[in-house]
């Protein structure tokens, strides 16, 4: 077990004065079997009302209301947690599935049939012959391809942080051969849904000592997560090449990257120009130590 401090600071700065709408943030894992909150605060520039509630994918929420108009608004979240390992390596599978078809039962089936389908067009069907290209036996193992397939992306794509919000369509990434996490993970999801497999967009943070040798530390993160009928959901990293990694703590998990911002809200009136500035920080908070 790792007792882990992180600090999220978003900061929103206007041209001129504003008022602001209900802001929406995806700042808090959900306690688990993996990740447990020993302390959580939430500080803002502006007083204002504050509401938290699950939405349909079962993440924690909170909606923001600001009171006044300022000409900036800074949200910042501070958390302590417990961040417990499940290493792939210690998880036995007694019938492990083929890579395709994947089979899902009736009651999986039902809950999944959301994640299984596509969110984006493959009009030219680039990323299909990329696909393709990724399958050498129909019947290797699908937890030796997903672990595989994560590593592909890893070590074939160039990544390129970009500092404007939203994400590539996974057409454009295997096209450009280049992306960010957001776009690594979308890419991945999206190309596994075409295989038949129920998988999600996640977002949180990474822990990475003094951004060493990680991708995407410093910031928000993303990576995808499976469902496997042996493993339940199972994380990939491909920006990293991570599997099950005690290094990726999940705030959120959703269909489309659309759904996963996590800080989201409107201004009332005109803004003239305005700067959004990100900073995430995870540190360890003592030695590694021994769950309870």
């Amino acid at each position: 077990m790792a007792r882990l401090g992180i600090t999220h600071e978003t900061r929103y700065a206007y041209e001129r004065p504003v008022a602001f709408g209900p802001h929406r943030l995806l700042i808090r894992p959900r306690d688990s079997h993996a990740i447990r909150i020993v302390e959580a605060s939430l500080a803002t520039s502006l007083p204002g009302q504050t509401r938290w509630s699950y939405d349909a994918n079962g993440n924690c929420v909170c909606t923001f209301q600001p009171e006044g108009k300022a000409d900036f608004l800074t949200i910042t979240s501070r958390l302590v947690i417990d961040r417990f390992p499940a290493p792939l390596t210690d998880q036995a599978v007694a019938d492990p599935h083929t890579v395709s078809p994947i089979v899902y039962g009736r009651e999986d089936r039902a809950v999944l049939d959301p994640f299984i389908r596509p969110a984006t067009e493959d009009a030219d069907r680039v990323m299909l012959r990329w696909l393709r290209e990724q399958m050498e036996r129909p019947d290797e193992p699908a937890l030796e391809f997903l672990l595989r397939l994560n590593s592909t992306i890893h070590d074939q794509f160039e990544y390129q942080a970009r500092a404007a919000e939203g994400t590539q369509s996974p057409a454009l990434t295997v096209a450009r051969g280049a992306g960010t996490c957001r776009d690594f993970a979308w890419l991945m999801v999206e190309a596994l849904r075409r295989l038949g497999y129920a998988a999600v967009f996640a977002t949180g943070y990474l822990y990475s000592p003094s951004h060493g040798g990680m991708r995407g530390a410093g910031a928000t993160h993303a990576w995808c997560e499976v469902f496997l009928p042996d493993l339940g959901w199972t994380e990939f990293d491909p920006t990293n090449g991570l599997a099950e990694s005690e290094d990726l703590i999940r705030v959120a998990a959703t269909r489309t990257p659309a759904e996963a911002l996590p800080v989201s809200g409107t201004v009332i009136g005109d803004p003239g120009l305005s700067e959004l500035s990100v900073v995430v920080d995870v540190q360890q908070q003592d030695a590694l130590c021994e769950a309870a």
